[in-house]
């Protein structure tokens, strides 16, 4: 009896807090979760893709909901199911059957790039297991039907017998255009498209170690941070950085021109600086390319940004990509 009624006080606590956790007009993330019926996973989610919109950090980073934002959510039609079905994922056997095709087919059509997972976790043994947006996939369904039966595209033949796999490569484009639709800051953006880079490739673009240092510094994490445990952050610390040649072209190019904005907005800081950062005045420039090229040829770019990147250009219209990479040709 002791024990039932000091569990039902922590509760009734636990309640109380949570009903008065406000701050401002907003709520803490758990109590935004509840108040709009959905569980942690798919309240993250929710945010990651801006179907919730959150209050700027707070100290310690955790974010906060606005009491409007949570009304407005209400507020909608089919509340509160409809919420949830636009964050409901599927995995590849779940997929197949809201498409009404075999798991195999299924994981062709991801791996050739048609379908862009949304997350991920880590099976009991490591491995990772691509999620997928129940809504995108159907999207899918409804662009491309002929893909769902008879035989595959000679383009989508060739990416699959060689070995091609798009999925992370995909998920990486979305999650860095999501992540950079959270700032307007240009050091900050910069930062978002040196994540794509691992620390080689890295310090061929900025040599400079403290504007590395201080790109490390800014970069935005997602709203609630890296996943939990060790696993789980070395995973996705693997998975967020190019690995094919062309993507990490790609990525080199949107980080110099990143990086050219950057510093005409402001230097980054040296030791003894003053703390408060001195603007530059900002020079026009060409908007930065976010999204990876996918099966778009990449547009050339200029004699002195091909200099910077170590490149050279051929005669016959080709160019040769040997930037400490593999030489490979792209069309």
């Amino acid at each position: 009896m002791a024990v039932t009624e000091a569990v039902r006080t922590e509760v009734l606590c636990a309640e109380a807090a949570a009903a008065t956790d406000t701050t401002g007009g907003t709520v803490a993330a758990g109590r935004a979760a509840q108040e709009l019926g959905l569980k942690r996973g798919e309240f993250e989610l929710a945010v990651h893709l801006g179907i919730v919109r959150t209050t700027a950090e707070q100290v310690g980073g955790r974010p906060r909901v606005g009491r409007e934002e949570i009304h407005r959510l209400r507020a909608e039609g089919g509340f509160p199911g409809a919420v949830r079905e636009r964050v409901r994922t599927v995995g590849t056997a779940e997929g197949a059957r809201l498409l009404g095709i075999s798991p195999v087919r299924f994981t062709r059509l991801a791996r050739a790039g048609c379908i862009t997972p949304v997350t991920f976790y880590l099976n009991r043994y490591r491995a990772v297991v691509w999620l997928y947006l129940a809504q995108e996939v159907l999207g899918f369904a409804a662009r491309a039907p002929q893909l769902l039966a008879g035989n595959s595209p000679v383009w989508m033949r060739a990416r699959l017998d060689a070995g091609t796999d798009w999925r992370a490569r995909n998920w990486r484009a979305q999650r860095i255009e999501r992540l950079l639709s959270r700032t307007e800051d240009p050091w900050r953006r910069a930062a978002v498209l040196a994540g794509a880079l691992d620390a080689v490739q890295l310090a061929e673009v900025v040599d400079d170690p403290y504007e590395r240092a201080y790109l490390a510094k800014v970069r935005p994490e997602p709203v609630f941070g890296p996943p939990g445990s060790v696993v789980a952050r070395e995973a996705m610390a693997q998975l967020m950085q190019a690995d094919d040649p062309d993507e990490i072209l790609w990525w080199r190019i949107n980080l110099i021109m990143g990086l050219d904005g950057a510093r005409a907005s402001r230097q980054a800081p040296r030791p003894g600086d003053d703390p408060r950062p001195v603007p530059v005045p900002v020079t026009d420039s060409d908007p930065v390319p976010v999204s990876d090229p996918g099966t778009e040829p990449l547009l050339d770019p200029a004699p002195g940004l091909l200099a910077r990147l170590g490149l050279r250009r051929r005669v016959t219209g080709r160019r040769t990509v040997g930037n400490g990479l593999s030489a490979k040709t792209v069309e």
